[in-house]
C-alpha cells in the first residue's frame, strides 16, 4: 500500500495528507440549519451535515492532495450516525481516487488487536462472504503494549495490501512526559526505543522502496524528527502539527528524504475551517470549500520551497 501512497504523492507532487475533523463549530450554518430543520436536533442531523461538509472538501482538494485523515473521535461523539458519517465519508474519498488513512490510534493484544485490524484495514467472513467495514487504507496505531499489539496489524496489512503509522513521537506539547523519558540502561529515549522497534517492524512488511509500517513524528519537533528519519530509514512518516498547531514549511525538511520522499504532511483545521482565517475570510462561510482549497495551494507552496 506505501507504494500506492508514493505513487499518488509524486502524481500530485504533494506531500499532504488532509485531516477530516469535523467540528459542529466549523461546519457552516447553513449546512447544519438544514439538517436540524428536517431532523430535529438530533445526532441523525449532524452525521448528515458532517457528511455533505466532507463531501464539498473532499470535491475540493482530491486532485491537489494524495490522501485524506478523518480522526474517527470526532465522529463517535455523535454514535452510531456519527459513525456511519465516518464510513460513508471514506468511501466517498476513495471513489474520488484518495488514499485513506483512518486516524484512529488504536492498541491492543491478541485477538482483540486482530479485531481492531481487521474492522479498520482488513475483512471478516460472515458465512461465506467476506465484509470490510470501515476499509482504510492505513491507520495510526498506538505501540505502547509492544510487538504484541503491532504484530496482528502487520498481518492483516500483509493480507489486504493495507499499512500502519505507529505513533513515535507525537506533536503535543505534553508527549515529553513519556516519550522523552531516558532509558538509563541504553542511554536513549523513549521515542528514539520505539523508533528502533518500528525499523525492525518495518521489515516484516516491505513494498518497494518502503515499508507499510510507518511511523507518526510531530513536526513540531524538527530535531527530533531528524533523528527519526536517520533510525527509521524505510519508513514513511506522517507528520502532524503544521499549521493551527503551530509548524510551518521551514520546521518540516527533518523528516524528508534527500529526494524529497519519506513523509507526509497532514493538516486538519488550517483547510477545513480556512475560511474563518482572516487570510481566506473573502471566500466567506459559503465558500468553505474553495477556502479549503485555496489553503493547500498555499500549502504546497510552503512545503515546496522549504523541501527542496
Amino acid at each position: 500500500m506505501i507504494s500506492k501512497l508514493v505513487t499518488k504523492i509524486k502524481q500530485t507532487d504533494a506531500p499532504i495528507v488532509v485531516g477530516l475533523d469535523p467540528t459542529m463549530s466549523n461546519i457552516p450554518a447553513k449546512i447544519l440549519d438544514k439538517e436540524i430543520s428536517e431532523k430535529g436536533e438530533t445526532f441523525e442531523a449532524v452525521g448528515a451535515a458532517i457528511l455533505e461538509y466532507n463531501k464539498a472538501l473532499i470535491d475540493a482538494v482530491h486532485d491537489l492532495v494524495p490522501a485524506v485523515k478523518p480522526q474517527i473521535a470526532m465522529y463517535e461523539q455523535f454514535g452510531i450516525p456519527g459513525l456511519v458519517a465516518f464510513t460513508e465519508t471514506v468511501k466517498y474519498a476513495r471513489q474520488k481516487g484518495l488514499i485513506v488513512i483512518g486516524d484512529v490510534k488504536r492498541g491492543d493484544i491478541g485477538s482483540t488487536s486482530t479485531a481492531y485490524a481487521n474492522a479498520h484495514l482488513g475483512k471478516v467472513m460472515v458465512g461465506k462472504t467476506s465484509l470490510a467495514a470501515f476499509d482504510e487504507d492505513f491507520c495510526t496505531v498506538n505501540p505502547y503494549l509492544g510487538t504484541d499489539g503491532i504484530k496482528p496489524f502487520i498481518d492483516v496489512c500483509n493480507e489486504n495490501d493495507r499499512g500502519i503509522f505507529i505513533l513515535v513521537k507525537t506533536s503535543n506539547p505534553s508527549s515529553g512526559e513519556f516519550q522523552d523519558r531516558v532509558l538509563h540502561d541504553e542511554d536513549s529515549t523513549l521515542y528514539e526505543a520505539v523508533g528502533f522497534k518500528v525499523r525492525e517492524w518495518a521489515k516484516l512488511s516491505m513494498d518497494g522502496a518502503y515499508s507499510n509500517i510507518g511511523a507518526v513524528v510531530g513536526a513540531t519537533y524538527p530535531k527530533m524528527g531528524e533523528i527519526l528519519r536517520r533510525i527509521m530509514p524505510k519508513s514513511y512518516i506522517l507528520v502532524p502539527g503544521y499549521g493551527a498547531q503551530g509548524a510551518t514549511g521551514k520546521d518540516l525538511k527533518p523528516f524528508f528524504d534527500k529526494d524529497g520522499l519519506g513523509a507526509i504532511i497532514n493538516s486538519s483545521r488550517g483547510i477545513i475551517a480556512a475560511y474563518k482565517n482572516a487570510k481566506y475570510e473573502k471566500f466567506g462561510e459559503d465558500g468553505f470549500a474553495d477556502a479549503a482549497r485555496a489553503a493547500v495551494i498555499d500549502m504546497k507552496e510552503d512545503i515546496r520551497v522549504n523541501i527542496h
